[in-house]
């Protein structure tokens, strides 16, 4: 079936936040001296919000000994790093403008389906120059689960009044794939390998996402 539209993930797709988000979150448990794992860190990457407050939870508990809402532990990483602040537009990997473009000029529709919470995307896309660039914007929290449950690309699909098998995904996290490829889209996963991912299920995979234009020319 003929490609109609790309459904692109953010985080770490757009922009290279998994790292500095890792990284701020193993500064704030350094910090208050809970030795959490890399590979427990790793395990953040293309979570939803949810996820990351219990995982907050969690481990200060083991650590602390103390419970506390992942609301309020959240507000405490954010306060503990201030001295580690977030340049989205710096962090924009290559190519993302020109990319995002270039689809639209060829009659792809474009949409963006990210686990992250809807004032976050505004502000990624807001600050790296991308807003308005998205038909479609769909995030994790108008789900009860986010990926890997496929219920948020259902959506998107659905949205675009498409069938799932002419939409492509660009995926990073093992998680979204598994999403992606659960809800029947053509899966192209942008490589990654600082997190240990796997990046098992997806169709394809490219270094950089202008090396999208040449892989839809293929598919057709």
């Amino acid at each position: 079936m003929r490609i109609q539209a790309v459904i692109f993930d953010m985080d770490g797709v757009l922009v290279d936040t998994e790292y500095f988000y890792r990284e701020q979150l193993q500064l704030f448990f350094q910090r208050n001296g809970i030795d959490v794992p890399l590979e427990a860190l790793n395990r953040q990457v293309g979570q939803s919000h949810p996820y990351y407050l219990s995982f907050l939870e969690t481990w200060w508990e083991r650590g602390t000994g103390e419970k506390r809402p992942g609301a309020e532990l959240e507000r405490m990483v954010t306060a503990h790093t201030a001295d580690m602040p977030l340049d989205y537009a710096a962090l924009l990997n290559p190519g993302v403008a020109d990319t995002l473009d270039a689809l639209r000029e060829r009659g792809y529709r474009v949409a963006l389906a990210s686990s992250s919470k809807y004032a976050n995307i505004a502000q990624v896309l807001g600050e790296c120059g991308l807003t308005g660039r998205f038909e479609l914007i769909v995030s994790g929290e108008d789900f009860h689960e986010s990926k890997p449950n496929p219920e948020i690309y259902l959506h998107t699909v659905a949205s675009l009044g498409l069938p799932a098998a002419s939409c492509v995904a660009v995926e990073d996290s093992d998680v979204g794939i598994t999403a992606a490829c659960r809800a029947g889209l053509t899966v192209v996963a942008k490589r990654e390998e600082r997190f240990a991912l796997t990046q098992e299920g997806a169709n394809y995979k490219i270094d950089a996402l202008p090396d999208l234009l040449p892989l839809l020319d293929k598919l057709g």
